[in-house]
């Protein structure tokens, strides 16, 4: 009975979490010039309309591209700062662990405005430059501590009996430090992407006329029109997502994760 009753409720919080995403999906395939749901009719129009307008191809590419630097620059910092938290010892080593992983706590609206005052001193504020520094700011976190939670004592151990055997710090981290943590740095960096494609908050603070991620230039959008244009965009960046969990799962399995924290 308990587990009837647990099977229904996850069943329903299922539910409730993907109807929205229902709601987008059908609404942006209406053929109507209002958004609707039930749509009326079925049509692909509204993302044809959106693969017209050069501004969200471009927005597109940009949040892409951003995304993916954000990522690569992310990874190399989280693990470096997850390493040096877990294995090593030094005064400041709580407040080195606390920085960076301030991000997960202050609203992006802060650490935009914030950064728009510094990167405006350094001149080189609303450029590409300084979305990508926010958008490393904000996604380290994620990685950090996905990391983090694999660095454990008994790879502690199999490090040291690697450097016992003759190894090398690059070769013992090649071949024993990097596989055990790959499946943290895979969901770090899955959590890192998506945050930084779909952010708004703190892009906002850093965009202009001709440097738009998607969010932003959604944003701007709703702001004087409203049609299923919008719900083309917003589902498409929901397929988006959806191709990064298939590739995550196929590359590695999302089931090691499972495996890994029993």
């Amino acid at each position: 009975m308990a587990r009837t009753v647990v099977s229904l409720i996850a069943f329903l919080v299922i539910l409730f979490l993907i109807l929205p995403l229902v709601v987008i999906i059908g609404s942006s395939l209406t053929t109507s010039s209002y958004l609707s749901f039930p749509p009326e009719g079925i049509s692909l129009q509204w993302y044809v309309k959106v693969f017209e307008d050069q501004a969200y191809i471009q927005a597109f590419i940009l949040s892409t591209w951003l995304a993916f630097c954000a990522t690569v620059i992310a990874i190399v910092l989280g693990i470096s700062v997850a390493l040096i938290t877990a294995r090593e010892t030094f005064f400041g080593k709580d407040f080195l662990a606390s920085l960076f992983n301030a991000p997960l706590i202050v609203p992006y609206l802060v650490i935009g405005s914030a950064l728009l005052q510094f990167t405006s001193q350094l001149g080189f504020s609303q450029t590409f430059w300084s979305l990508l520094v926010g958008h490393v700011v904000i996604v380290t976190p994620f990685v950090i501590r996905a990391v983090y939670a694999l660095l454990d004592d008994s790879q502690l151990q199999l490090e040291r009996a690697s450097a016992d055997l003759g190894a090398t710090p690059w070769m013992t981290f090649r071949y024993i430090t990097l596989p055990l943590i790959r499946p943290g740095i895979v969901s770090g960096a899955f959590f890192a992407f998506i945050t930084s494609w779909i952010n708004v908050e703190l892009s906002m603070f850093h965009t202009n006329a001709s440097l738009n991620t998607t969010p932003v230039q959604l944003f701007n959008y709703v702001q004087y029109s409203v049609d299923p244009m919008i719900s083309a965009v917003s589902a498409i960046t929901i397929f988006i997502s959806l191709i990064v969990i298939v590739v995550l799962d196929l590359t590695i399995g999302l089931d090691v994760f499972a495996s890994d924290k029993k």
